[in-house]
């Protein structure tokens, strides 16, 4: 096994990732490595280079990992820069950085020694999430279930990562593939059940109770602006198979509460899903182009179904 080198430096927006990355670090260190953590907005230069330089208490080996590393850097990076010159041979520095840009001294001194490891979000949330599946969960994640897992969760990887685990508990060991649906049964946040409420309130023509679900989701989850879209046509799409007769395709998503999917369905009509479609459609060219607030937008698409449900 690689042995772990003197200094690494953690770059990247994503919690998700250093953390991954730190837990890759630590199974090439021995298993009573001594752990200490620094916070880099407050730690002292002094404080931070004495643990590095003083042996393990119990142990051969010591990590010192500072987390918000950017500030502590800012302070002392002539300091940091002569340690990664002579860094100590018993001891590992993991600094996590939101970023370093590769111009910097600092940067090319831990690039020498192998320690930049890059924990940007990948471009590719749903090539991801089926490469993650299978080499962390053991699970074969098909393309549409990927698909669904990232509509449903957004960019937080912590946050798939979870829900991967909690289907690979429910498949047991199973081998077959996970599928759209289990994938669905499984996401089950409070942001969903606020959406199921909006898109009820919105069926009937009752925009003010609309706006309020869509104010406290907001609240809740300021990104939902970002995949409202999504949410509503998904349940668009819902609507259609109800209208279609087909209600039992999406039964298995709506459970006991299909009876109400089917009462508001017919609430709104194939001329109102039509008129729905138009104003979505609207709504997501604009937010794509720059016009308005995406937030905004969807309150405004709010009120016009509002008015069109009531078949105004």
């Amino acid at each position: 096994m690689p042995a772990a080198k003197p200094v690494y430096a953690l770059v990247g927006p994503d919690s998700f990732l250093q953390l991954e990355k730190l837990r890759e670090i630590l199974r090439l260190m021995p298993k009573d490595v001594q752990r200490v953590d620094a916070d880099g907005e407050r730690a002292e230069l002094a404080d931070v280079l004495d643990e590095l330089r003083s042996f393990a208490m119990f142990g051969g080996a010591k990590l010192v990992v500072v987390r918000d590393a950017d500030e502590f850097i800012s302070r002392f990076r002539e300091q940091i820069e002569d340690y990664v010159a002579k860094p100590s041979d018993s001891a590992t520095l993991v600094l996590r950085l939101a970023s370093l840009p590769k111009g910097q001294r600092i940067y090319k001194a831990i690039d020498k020694l192998g320690g930049i490891e890059p924990c940007e979000p990948p471009k590719d949330l749903v090539r991801w999430a089926i490469e993650r599946a299978k080499a962390a969960h053991k699970l074969t994640l098909p393309l549409d279930a990927a698909r669904m897992l990232v509509d449903l969760i957004g960019d937080d990887l912590g946050r798939i990562d979870s829900e991967l685990a909690k289907l690979a508990i429910d498949m047991d060991g199973a081998k077959q593939p996970v599928t759209a649906e289990q994938v669905a049964r499984s996401c089950t946040f409070q942001r969903e059940q606020e959406m199921w409420d909006l898109s009820n309130a919105l069926a009937i023509g009752d925009a003010t109770e609309a706006l309020r679900r869509w104010r406290h989701l907001i609240q809740l989850d300021p990104s939902a602006e970002f995949r409202a879209i999504t949410w509503l046509g998904m349940w668009l799409e819902d609507v259609a198979s109800v209208l279609r007769g087909a209600a039992g395709k999406v039964s298995w998503k709506y459970k006991e509460r299909l009876p109400l999917l089917i009462k508001t369905s017919q609430q709104l009509g194939p001329r109102g899903h039509a008129k729905a479609l138009d104003l979505l459609a609207e709504v997501d060219h604009q937010s794509k182009t720059g016009v308005g607030d995406a937030a905004r937008n969807v309150e405004r698409f709010i009120l016009q179904m509002g008015a069109a449900a009531r078949g105004h």
